[in-house]
């Protein structure tokens, strides 16, 4: 990432565009979070690209003083790793809801993780489609009624967190929106880390689902004596039900994948091409 010396106010990082959500609504907390996270690591605005899928969560980058990339719905994951392929001395954060993410783009996930790309995925986790009216999403509970449930969810929702540390993710997070100062903390974490860095931060809906006083007695931070560096400790406390834990599940150390790409083309370059006589010759 690229930083400068000098000292850079949260301030600095907001636009001219008022965010439109929902008064209440998480995404304030996880907006106000990422300014803190940016100006802790003094992040250049033109040093950083945003990108953003469909969804309430997808007008972010329009808030934040950076480059910025509204997608289309469900690929924020490859279009973030074309631009960090284009320009790997840039910061990239790619942002999006659980409905863009794990539904629509619940396929790139898997290739992200494996690629080991450096590029940190926020997700905004509301457990319901916001922008259009409230239906459940992949991470709706069984039961949750909405527009498109009447009669109750049926489905039983994926999580998350098991799901990327099954995937290998080399960065595997959860935030909360109501909890900024943590918050910030863990995003910092997660730009700093490099390769693939995923967080799935609560961002209660105030208008079609809100769990504003149904999380907080349920929420509890990672215990101290978990070991993050292991994966299988990781996948254990991600399925646990007592309580909803916050912080890092697992952190560990794998080349990413601009590293890759750097030693193919230095190969490439270092090896004599082929001249066109000799590939007709082939053919001959």
């Amino acid at each position: 990432m690229s930083a400068q010396a000098a000292e850079i106010s949260p301030q600095e990082y907001k636009t001219d565009e008022h965010p439109i959500w929902c008064p209440g609504c998480g995404d304030f907390g996880v907006l106000a979070s990422l300014y803190q996270s940016l100006a802790a690591l003094k992040i250049h605005s033109k040093d950083l690209v945003v990108v953003s899928g469909i969804g309430c969560s997808g007008r972010t980058p329009g808030f934040v003083k950076s480059y910025g990339f509204h997608v289309v719905h469900g690929r924020v994951l490859p279009v973030s790793l074309g631009v960090k392929l284009a320009n790997p001395k840039l910061t990239v954060i790619g942002v999006g809801g659980d409905g863009d993410g794990f539904a629509i783009g619940g396929g790139h996930i898997a290739h992200a993780v494996r690629r080991n790309f450096d590029v940190a995925y926020l997700v905004m986790d509301n457990a319901t489609y916001g922008l259009t009216k409230g239906q459940y999403s992949p991470t709706a509970p069984k039961g949750f009624m909405a527009g498109s449930t009447p009669y109750g969810n049926i489905e039983k929702p994926i999580n998350p967190l098991a799901m990327l540390i099954g995937y290998g993710a080399t960065f595997v997070a959860r935030g909360y929106s109501g909890k900024p100062r943590e918050l910030a903390d863990l995003i910092t974490r997660a730009i700093e880390h490099k390769g693939f860095a995923f967080m799935d931060i609560i961002s209660p809906c105030i208008t079609f689902y809100n769990t504003y006083k149904v999380i907080p007695p349920q929420l509890a931070e990672v215990p101290k004596d978990h070991d993050a560096t292991s994966r299988t400790r990781a996948f254990e406390l991600a399925l646990r039900e007592d309580k909803v834990y916050l912080g890092v599940f697992y952190q560990t150390q794998e080349p990413t994948f601009e590293e890759g790409v750097a030693q193919v083309i230095k190969a490439a370059q270092a090896s004599a091409p082929p001249r066109l006589d000799e590939i007709f010759a082939e053919f001959a």
